[in-house]
């Protein structure tokens, strides 16, 4: 698999933005398929960082409803990733 297939998108909410700026960790959504091995060679290929650990979670869909039809959001997949000290993502930074 590609890096860039493997990561798509950082998540950028209030929680995360407290993550990065307190113990330096960013957040993205990945594929479902991915492991952490290749998330973390991922990161580092495209954003040239070195990455101390990743934590992953699936993080469930859930029931949303018009009117009288109901249907499901989809799974995702979130990956935490912890860069060394004095490292940053410039993606992040704008937000």
């Amino acid at each position: 698999m590609d890096a860039r297939q493997i990561i798509i998108r950082p998540i950028v909410t209030e929680k995360s933005t407290d993550l990065m700026a307190d113990e330096n960790k960013y957040t993205f959504e990945v594929d479902m398929r991915a492991n952490k091995t290749q998330i973390k060679n991922a990161i580092e290929e495209i954003f040239k960082v070195n990455v101390l650990k990743v934590n992953t979670s699936r993080v469930r869909g859930k029931i949303r409803r018009m009117g009288r039809y109901e249907g499901r959001t989809s799974e995702w997949k979130k990956a935490v990733v912890t860069l060394e000290q004095g490292q940053r993502i410039e993606v992040f930074e704008g937000f």
